[in-house]
């Protein structure tokens, strides 16, 4: 009879393209499990890379990296074997890859199955997908290894079960998205009651650009009940013992709780902005306070990421910024502890129209101008970061950036958004739950009407529908690709609905040139979203 097992889940942060330093955070936790009496430590997929390398995978250099690092693991694996991920180069092809190491040798090597291409996945570009289940005996027990999307295919499953798994395990990097714990756990609980087997899904931690990946890595036993639950946003291990029938906890710690969805939305806000700021190496963060609500809660999340000692804020008055606007920018920042200025850009706008007198002449005031104000602001900032190194970041939300209601060099000029995947209803949900941690919003910036104060008396409902109807028109179009005509019959009026479907189509270009930021829907503008800029569609059918 087989002896129990000692395994370790290793929930790991780990640094794409940064092969030497991921391998050493393997070494670092097989030590520390070894030293604990751990006989076996499971690591994420593509760990020794992190997820995902993009094109760093066509570079000529890869496989000699990795097999340089798979030396140093291979000498860690002799008082522990060790699983994990990493890319593989065999008879000319390129593989995601899972193996377990022990003793200096590789007992076993998986070939990834399902290799997703769809949302913000483009493995297909990559790898080859494998054809064989890999299961490998170790001290007796029989595991079976998968990679991620595989565990999303019953047929990739049940040919692990069917090669004669005990257990298996499953290696993921699978990026956060609203209400994605939930599937993922219906999910592996119906592989275990449909199988009688249990399954450790160990996912890996941390932003990479706009991908935020929440860690939340559990283990089912054979009747899909979680018997570990890992907490996510960091990093986290945990123990278990298999004796052959049954999948245990030697520790006493409970099943993390289930975090609601706006605490984990600002969590994946604040991770994303954290790794993006930490692992570019920025000092810290700029960003402009207006008085309004997407900058208050911007910074919210920049100083829950970073400190109030690496963010400044800035507010930039002009003429038609009220007083209300200055005095909550200035209180919130009190609040928070973060240093503060007020740069007038009155001065600066006016050489501008001064210098623009003669080529404006005889035409009218319109946007132009309101644009000019942000571009004033813009400036400001990058001057403020080129000269301190701290990265600006933008404060526009999903909802702006879906119609175009952003300005080009003005206030989308920057590094990262925090609030570029959140719609404008969520931003207010959220300003509301960060208050409930810490009052730190003004609650006059929550309730009194959105405006960009460009002109005068100007409130965003001048040029929008109210945000809750706009919300879910955007959402109709953009996340479940509803036509114009579909969207109107289900109740919103049809002129605006073609207006607003109009706008998003028009203001592809703009969002090219947008920063980057935290990715949380299912449909995201960039990786997610790709339309061309120049096409003759129309949203109408």
């Amino acid at each position: 009879m087989a002896q129990s097992l000692t395994i370790q889940m290793a929930q790991i942060n780990f640094h794409v393209g940064d092969i030497d330093g991921n391998a050493e955070r393997i070494i670092s936790a097989a030590s520390a499990a070894a030293a604990n009496g751990v006989e076996l430590l499971v690591c994420s997929e593509l760990a020794l890379t992190g997820y995902p390398p993009e094109d760093l995978l066509l570079r000529p250099s890869l496989q000699l990296r990795v097999e340089a690092a798979l030396k140093q693991i291979a000498a860690a694996s002799h008082d522990i074997a060790i699983v994990l991920g990493y890319p593989w180069r065999h008879a000319g092809q390129l593989y995601n890859a899972a193996a377990l190491w022990w003793q200096g040798e590789c007992q076993g090597l998986y070939f990834k199955q399902q290799l997703p291409n769809y949302q913000v996945f483009d493995e297909k570009r990559y790898f080859t997908a494998g054809n064989d289940a890999c299961v490998v005996t170790f001290k007796g027990h029989r595991l079976g290894l998968t990679v991620c999307e595989d565990i999303w295919h019953a047929s990739s499953v049940d040919a692990c079960a069917q090669a004669g798994a005990e257990l298996i395990l499953n290696l993921n990097a699978s990026p956060f998205h609203q209400n994605k714990r939930g599937e993922r756990q219906q999910l592996v609980a119906g592989h275990c009651q449909r199988h009688q087997l249990p399954i450790l899904y160990v996912n890996q931690v941390g932003g990479q650009d706009e991908l935020v990946f929440d860690g939340h890595s559990f283990a089912m036993d054979a009747r899909g009940e979680r018997i570990v639950q890992l907490p996510g946003w960091s990093e986290q291990q945990a123990q278990l013992s298999w004796d052959g029938s049954v999948l245990s906890t030697p520790e006493s710690r409970p099943l993390a709780p289930d975090d609601d969805a706006l605490s984990e939305l600002y969590s994946a806000l604040v991770l994303g902005v954290r790794d993006y700021v930490n692992k570019n190496r920025f000092p810290g963060v700029v960003l402009g306070l207006s008085g309004g609500i997407d900058s208050a809660l911007t910074l919210a999340i920049a100083v829950d990421a970073l400190g109030a000692e690496r963010v400044k804020a800035v507010m930039m008055p002009f003429t038609y910024t009220s007083d209300m606007s200055k005095s909550d920018a200035e209180r919130q920042a009190q609040t928070m502890g973060v240093e503060y200025d007020s740069i007038s850009i009155e001065p600066m706008y006016r050489e501008f129209m001064q210098a623009l007198a003669p080529s404006f002449a005889g035409t009218q005031v319109d946007t132009t101008e309101e644009n000019l104000q942000s571009r004033c602001r813009g400036v400001l900032l990058m001057a403020l970061s080129n000269k301190t190194g701290a990265m600006v970041l933008t404060t526009g939300n999903k909802s702006e950036m879906a119609v175009g209601y952003a300005t080009l060099y003005g206030d989308m000029a920057g590094g990262y958004g925090a609030l570029k995947d959140v719609y404008k209803t969520d931003v207010f949900k959220l300003a509301r739950y960060r208050n409930q941690l810490s009052p730190v919003i003004p609650e006059r910036v929550i309730t009194r009407p959105p405006s960009a104060e460009l002109a005068p008396d100007q409130v965003d409902e001048d040029s929008l529908p109210p945000y809750d109807e706009l919300d879910e028109i955007l959402q109709r179009y953009i996340e479940f690709d509803e036509s114009a005509d579909t969207i109107a019959q289900a109740g919103f009026d049809a002129e605006v609905v073609k207006r607003i479907t109009r706008l998003v189509d028009v203001n592809e270009y703009k969002r090219r040139q947008a920063p980057v930021g935290v990715r949380v829907s299912q449909r995201g503008f960039g990786r997610d979203r790709r339309y061309p800029i120049t096409q003759g569609w129309r949203a109408g059918v």
